[in-house]
């Protein structure tokens, strides 16, 4: 059954003769572009975007697994912070960014000759609240994962199967999703998550690790399994301390761990109501 979803995504690929896969160095984009890469041979480029919504360890290591794929890479540069739909940071704002980078996508791919953009959205994507997915339907972006049902479990089951360099590489996005609906996202704001983040895992080795960024609070999330790994009285004066440095007054800690979306729970609740 697993096996014949790999097979299908790759007869996804048969008839389009060349793509342009907006790639990110997570697992999802990561598959969608080895699948591409072959069936389509050299007729695939891998286009990540450089942008202050995206750390640069997370850039640097998208440039690590694509070149380990062996598939043809470009980085291109989009401002994010100069769209004012976008630093005004409503729940649309996800749509607005998906409009501008994907657009520039567009752009790459027509220059360079390629007949589609396509993406690493997966089944269980379009199941949750994303409303970058309008813009991808507006622009006609494709998204192979999700059109042969394939869903995260899926994708990292094959990843592994395939033996893909990331296929357990804990998910990740945006750093502009760590700030609430209705906070206006500023350049500096985004470097203080960064910066969080980075002083967590290198602290404590721990590989899924948010910063919710409330103003003057630091909410720090982690996977449910390594929670354990800040339970050392030492090891959170530590974590404290450095992230006070950054401005944070208070730090605090979810207890129930990380939370895909956790941001969205109150554009969610208002949906119901």
């Amino acid at each position: 059954m697993l096996l014949n979803k790999y097979f299908d995504l790759l007869e996804w690929f048969k008839d389009k003769h060349s793509v342009l896969v907006a790639f990110s160095g997570g697992v999802d984009s990561t598959l969608v572009a080895y699948s591409a890469g072959k069936v389509l041979n050299d007729n695939v480029l891998a286009v990540t975007v450089k942008m202050p919504f995206i750390s640069s360890e997370e850039l640097k290591d998208a440039e690590r697994i694509i070149s380990m794929l062996k598939i043809e890479h470009l980085i291109v540069e989009v401002d994010l912070l100069g769209d004012e739909h976008i630093v005004k940071n409503t729940p649309e704002r996800c749509y607005y960014c998906k409009l501008k980078i994907m657009s520039k996508l567009l752009e790459t791919a027509s220059k360079y000759g390629l007949r589609f953009v396509v993406d690493g959205t997966n089944a269980d994507d379009v199941k949750s609240y994303r409303p970058g997915l309008k813009a991808l339907g507006e622009l006609n972006i494709r998204s192979p994962l999700a059109e042969v049902n394939m869903g995260k479990r899926d994708v990292r089951t094959i990843a592994r199967m395939l033996g893909l360099p990331n296929a357990d590489k804990p998910s990740n996005s945006c750093l502009a999703s760590r700030i609430p609906y209705g906070d206006r996202i500023t350049l500096k704001r985004l470097k203080r998550i960064e910066k969080a983040e980075s002083i967590i895992r290198n602290l404590t080795g721990i590989r899924l690790v948010r910063v919710r960024d409330h103003g003057l609070i630091a909410r720090i999330e982690v996977g449910r399994d390594e929670r354990k790994k800040l339970f050392n009285e030492d090891l959170l004066d530590e974590v404290s301390k450095r992230l006070k440095r950054l401005g944070y007054l208070f730090v605090a800690m979810e207890l129930g761990g990380y939370l895909s979306g956790s941001l969205d729970r109150m554009v969610l609740k208002k949906l119901k109501e």
